[in-house]
């Protein structure tokens, strides 16, 4: 079992946080209980939670950087 992260990328209508311009990226797993034990590890909220076609977090650059350093997985999006 794994956790992942992908590529930053700017997102038109929610790329400011406290007025600043983010870029996101998004955190998710193989499974449901290793993702939310992953954020919260990381200090993510149960709220953030996204259960999408892809269950994830929207996570920043730094936690992203935390993600990684914590052995997250990078992976590539899909190439057009």
């Amino acid at each position: 079992m794994a956790v992942y992260v992908d590529k930053l990328r700017y997102y038109k209508d929610s790329s400011k946080v406290c007025g600043r311009i983010v870029k996101w990226s998004h955190l998710t797993a193989d499974t449901a209980e290793e993702l939310h034990r992953f954020a919260e590890f990381i200090g993510l909220k149960r709220s953030w939670f996204q259960n999408h076609r892809i269950p994830h977090y929207d996570i920043t650059t730094s936690k992203r950087k935390e993600a990684i350093n914590h052995g997250a997985i990078l992976i590539l999006g899909e190439r057009k």
